[in-house]
């Protein structure tokens, strides 16, 4: 780790070949960056008991400013399309088995090996993917102060028997991207409260529309942007205070572009920032870029708004008595994770999941998040996400959650990522929450605060009331 830290990015592909060796490394075929095979379980309780801290975001910005492989195109090449299984070696959520204590043990050269996997919130995530047939579907729930991994659940009905998706960076980020820019925007001095007016509606981009205007009618705050995911506020916010280093400076402190230690495989979340064309880089601030997510990834980022602007690295190991805090990152400043929650907290409150997460007697209270929506043309894929933590004030989880839909779908990722975070805090043990505020009297959304594209959804005959389906294109 210290080696890496003092190599620019550039060098560090290289040298991670000669390390592992070219048996450890899987294909390019994937279409994403490679991945050495997982450590096995007592290598992971000894990575548990490393001591010390890095030097914070100065270090970790001489990582993930250059891409360590090509970045496919969404377009022409999305990566989805060369999606390979765990094998059974890699799968440590298939070897696990139930101990005495009902907890889940992977065997080791010492004995049992405890996961930190919750089995009873595992099985009930796994159930609703199963249930509702999603053709690709991945959630992941962690504990934002430590990082270890609750649940990491996944179904495919497209490809069944895969495994694997909650570690696999083929998923366009999407809007998600705005949580690092907003971030970005952040620290340039942007306030939550700091309005943008705009004209021709929040969701198509074109150069004429970012150009200001007497046309401009409308006006959002940064946070009420963040809530609607008004693309062309990001967009126009990004070439007005962003330059290309500083989004990729951000997008790397977030961990874009470099290595998760994990003893699952999991690929590197690859970003490609556009340094030349001036309006590709807005549409790449915005979430339009060629930008990819792994869902163990997205719940770490909500994570460094939960944890005070702290990246912790996911955790799969129960650490033993003895083992030492594993090191940390503080990647933003504690008042820019203050704001960024504050933004991301639009989202749920006024934004494109209020209608979600204000279904009566489903309610998630102090949530925060983002959503994020996109869609492949031809053939025609659906990837919805969302992110979050809660509660606000005193977080217990993260999640991140991730659906790829066809034409006709049961459910999306907003309401997966609900479910995820209602579940998983009904998993704590009593009075680890203060008490609930009485829920306030349920409230329509207008139309178009529900998802961040537009879109005509119709029912369909016999199935849950998330079924729809879609008849425009998704934009994020």
């Amino acid at each position: 780790m210290t080696l890496s830290r003092a190599l620019p990015a550039t060098l560090l592909l290289p040298l991670f070949f000669l390390l592992v060796g070219a048996d450890d490394v899987r294909p390019m075929e994937d279409g994403v960056a490679p991945v050495a095979e997982a450590a096995s379980p007592d290598a992971g309780l000894a990575d548990a008991g490393l001591a010390g801290a890095t030097d914070g975001a100065g270090s970790a910005e001489l990582l993930g400013l250059v891409p360590p492989v090509p970045v496919p195109s969404r377009e022409a090449d999305p990566p989805i399309t060369r999606l390979r299984s765990l094998t059974a070696k890699q799968d440590v959520l298939a070897r696990a088995k139930k101990d005495v204590q009902g907890r889940l043990v992977v065997p080791g050269p010492k004995g049992d090996v405890p996961l930190t996997i919750d089995p009873v919130l595992q099985s009930q995530l796994n159930g609703i993917l199963s249930q509702y047939r999603v053709p690709y579907g991945a959630v992941v729930v962690l504990e934002p102060s430590t990082g270890r991994v609750l649940a990491m659940a996944e179904h495919s009905r497209a490809q069944p028997g895969l495994r694997g998706l909650a570690t696999r960076a083929v998923f366009p980020a999407a809007s998600i991207f705005k949580i690092v820019t907003g971030a970005a925007l952040l620290e340039a001095g942007v306030t939550p409260a700091d309005e943008t007016c705009f004209h021709g509606g929040k969701r198509r981009l074109s150069e004429k529309l970012l150009q200001d205007s007497a046309r401009d009618g409308q006006c959002h705050s940064l946070a009420e942007a963040m809530g609607k995911s008004a693309n062309v506020i990001f967009a126009k916010l990004t070439q007005r205070y962003l330059s290309p280093k500083a989004l990729k400076h951000a997008a790397a402190r977030f961990h874009f572009n470099r290595e998760l230690s994990f003893p699952v495989p999991t690929d590197v979340s690859l970003a490609a920032v556009p340094e030349e064309d001036e309006f590709r880089f807005a549409q790449t601030g915005a979430g339009f870029g060629d930008v990819y997510l792994s869902p163990l990834h997205g719940a770490l980022l909500a994570s460094v708004a939960a944890n005070g602007g702290v990246w912790r690295d996911p955790v799969l190991f129960e650490p033993g008595a003895d083992a030492q805090a594993k090191p940390t990152e503080q990647v933003l400043s504690p008042e820019v994770a203050r704001d960024l929650a504050t933004l991301m907290e639009a989202t749920v409150t006024k934004g494109t999941a209020r209608r979600t997460f204000r279904e009566r007697g489903m309610g998630v209270p102090g949530a925060v998040g983002k959503t994020g929506t996109l869609a492949d043309r031809n053939p025609f894929r659906d990837y919805s996400w969302f992110v979050g933590f809660a509660p606000k004030d005193n977080p217990k989880v993260a999640v991140a959650a991730v659906i790829v839909n066809e034409p006709i779908w049961h459910i999306r990722a907003t309401w997966l990522g609900r479910e995820a975070m209602r579940l998983g805090l009904a998993r704590l043990p009593p009075g680890a929450l203060a008490p609930a505020k009485d829920e306030e009297p349920q409230e329509q959304a207008p139309a178009d605060e529900e998802s961040e594209e537009e879109l005509s959804a119709e029912p369909v005959a016999g199935a849950p009331a998330e079924t729809g389906s879609k008849s425009a294109m998704t934009r994020p």
